[in-house]
């Protein structure tokens, strides 16, 4: 491959010492709970058995670990994600507007990024995520996004160093069309801001939440939009 246009940051290059220190290895284990009901009970819905998934700013793999696909794919410059996937997830460290240097045009049927696009230098950036996503979509294939709802958590988004891009879901609404994706399903709430937030760590819990919209009205500062590729 070419030598890249998007070169690491001082930022991405630390990565794996901001998140270490932010998620300590303790959280690791109980996020592993939390993702895994919600990938059962929620995102689930959104996959076949067959489906290729990938994730954007995978991490520590919570959702990809445990999402049910036939080839999931793990895209994030943090080193510790090859470590923290599963064996058949294919990991790829790229930046993301690269990621259809790596993934096959037309070849992905659900693709994931939570909390990851709030991390982006500015909205050139996320609208080149978005054309790159739209680029591995199949048609009819649809992409989830899960991320702070400025509007709701106001100040505590800059509580994180490398938060640079605040949205709404109104605002993500805009980018998704501008780049030729459409709209499909839109929550100004869905989960509280962080896992450090009040949302349960029990799995019944935490399926409760997930049944209960009033409890998403209360606690949710995420908010969740859910975008398709057109056929």
């Amino acid at each position: 491959m070419a030598d890249s246009e998007f070169e690491p940051s001082k930022l991405d290059k630390g990565l794996q010492q901001l998140y270490a220190a932010r998620f300590p290895e303790a959280e690791r284990r109980a996020r592993v709970v939390l993702w895994k009901t919600l990938c059962d009970s929620f995102f689930a819905r959104y996959v076949t058995p067959q489906s290729t998934v990938l994730d954007m700013g995978a991490g520590y793999c919570d959702f990809i670990n445990q999402i049910r696909a036939s080839r999931r794919i793990a895209i994030d410059l943090n080193p510790e994600t090859a470590d923290a996937a599963q064996p058949d997830v294919e990991v790829h460290s790229v930046a993301l507007p690269e990621l259809d240097s790596v993934v096959e045009a037309e070849s992905v049927d659900l693709a994931f990024a939570s909390n990851v696009f709030e991390h982006l230098r500015n909205p050139d950036d996320l609208l080149r995520v978005l054309a790159a996503v739209r680029t591995v979509l199949r048609p009819g294939g649809k992409l989830i996004i899960m991320q702070p709802n400025v509007r709701l958590v106001g100040g505590r988004f800059w509580d994180f160093f490398d938060h640079t891009l605040p949205l709404t879901e109104k605002g993500m609404e805009e980018a998704l069309e501008l780049s030729g994706l459409c709209v499909t399903e839109s929550r100004a709430r869905f989960l509280p801001y962080t896992t450090k937030s009040r949302l349960p760590q029990a799995a019944f819990l935490i399926r409760l939440y997930l049944a209960f919209p009033p409890a998403q009205w209360i606690l949710g500062k995420q908010f969740l939009v859910v975008a398709e590729r057109p056929a």
